[in-house]
């Protein structure tokens, strides 16, 4: 499968079973060899700290209660494993009478794996302290920029670029950089 063909959909699930449509999900996709149609099931969640009688107690609370997102291949064989998993209700954005969901907006995804603290997707590009990138995405589009720090764990890269006649340092992902050749 072309990686270019995977995104995202979200799922309407019964409330409180989030987690076990994951796991339902996840073994059926092995089970019925969809491991090429159906990637990452994920239920969104925050940890959230609190005291309590002077002792912290962290607590997991569901971002979006009642829904599950997918990284699927939308086929006719993949929707239905996906539509017929126990605890599944629907997809969100799927009009009813056999119609395909529409599928999450790029930038809309980013932003909710972002904020759980994971990346959108892989990246083969191995940045280096040093070389020049071409900023392709974001407020400094178009600008190139010289890399001072390259952090893996989190795709993220910091660079010099000149705005103003000044130098100032820009934070972007790995995904809004592109390697000059």
């Amino acid at each position: 499968m072309d990686s270019a063909d995977k995104q995202w959909y979200v799922l309407h699930t019964y409330s409180g079973y989030e987690n076990k449509v994951k796991a339902n999900l996840e073994s059926r996709a092995g089970s019925m060899g969809m491991d090429d149609y159906i990637f990452r099931v994920i239920v969104p969640e925050e940890e959230e700290h609190t005291l309590k009688n002077g002792k912290e107690k962290v607590e997991t609370e569901k971002t979006f209660p009642g829904y599950v997102l997918v990284e699927m291949v939308m086929t006719d064989e993949s929707w239905f494993v996906v539509r017929n998993t126990p605890g599944v209700t629907g997809f969100v954005g799927s009009h009813g009478a056999g119609s395909k969901p529409a599928p999450l907006m790029p930038d809309e995804i980013a932003k909710i794996l972002r904020e759980l603290g994971m990346e959108t997707h892989k990246t083969d590009v191995d940045y280096e302290v040093g070389e020049t990138v071409k900023i392709i995405d974001g407020a400094f589009s178009g600008t190139t920029g010289k890399l001072t720090e390259v952090d893996h764990e989190h795709y993220k890269l910091k660079a010099i670029i000149e705005m103003f006649g000044r130098e100032t340092t820009a934070e972007l992902d790995f995904d809004q950089a592109a390697k000059i050749q």
